[in-house]
């Protein structure tokens, strides 16, 4: 299956927020005989590409899954190599006043590094009126992980007296989670080959057009974008209707 496309569809036809899982950095590396911590920094340089290029196009917001609750359990070297990477891309910070993008963090920072939470909340304040695109970044995130986050967050508001219980809506839940106020993603997309979510989004992807690649994401590359675009373009979404 050829999974590229030279041109995007037309910019009424994209969707306003994508999801992106960036799988495939270890194979990757292995495949070339490399260090597990190259392949994530080719797939780091990858990100800023296509972050880059969705700006360009006129898509609004990105999420990228960098760091899930899971991803504890990789050997130590691996899971410090990918904490240094995150720690040089936000120490940056010409990176994203050029992409002209607003960060937000998803997940939860409290067992993350000092030096890293710094940075990361410097990142949102320094970057909160930038207006290009928005993106999003899952650092320690689970989907589960953030709906047992948002039904704490009501619960004690309900202990408080603020909320009734039988009064708890939809939105409410979805206010309590790391992406209140924002649209859910309309399009996610997954490289390397795998087909699932990976815990990912579980809430807000309730109704995301999904498409799953086979390439590995070092080597992901706009006209991959645009192949994945295409697909989402060519989709009926009836959201339950007819």
């Amino acid at each position: 299956m050829k999974e590229t496309l030279q041109s995007p569809p037309p910019r009424d036809h994209l969707p306003g927020h994508i999801g992106i899982i960036m799988d495939g950095n270890g194979r990757w590396a292995k495949a070339r005989g490399l260090p597990r911590k190259l392949g994530h920094r080719a797939g780091a340089k990858t990100f800023t590409k296509i972050v880059s290029y969705c700006r360009d196009i006129g898509i609004g917001t990105v999420t990228a899954y960098a760091f899930s609750t899971e991803n504890w359990s990789r050997p130590r070297e691996e899971v410090d190599s990918l904490m240094d990477l995150l720690c040089d891309y936000l120490s940056d910070t010409d990176q994203y006043k050029r992409e002209d993008a607003r960060l937000t963090f998803l997940g939860d920072r409290a067992p993350l590094r000092r030096d890293l939470q710094e940075l990361m909340a410097r990142a949102e304040e320094g970057s909160r009126d930038r207006t290009g695109i928005r993106v999003n970044l899952a650092i320690n995130y689970g989907g589960r992980d953030e709906i047992l986050h948002g039904v704490r967050a009501l619960a004690r508001a309900g202990a408080d007296g603020l909320l009734v219980p039988e009064k708890i809506t939809l939105g409410d839940l979805s206010d309590s989670l790391y992406t209140a106020g924002q649209r859910d993603p309309d399009l996610i997309i997954r490289p390397s080959g795998e087909q699932r979510l990976s815990n990912f989004l579980l809430w807000q992807s309730a109704y995301s057009e999904l498409v799953f690649m086979h390439v590995l994401w070092p080597d992901f590359s706009p006209q991959h974008l645009n192949w994945a675009l295409d697909q989402y373009a060519g989709r009926d979404r009836r959201f339950g209707g007819i």
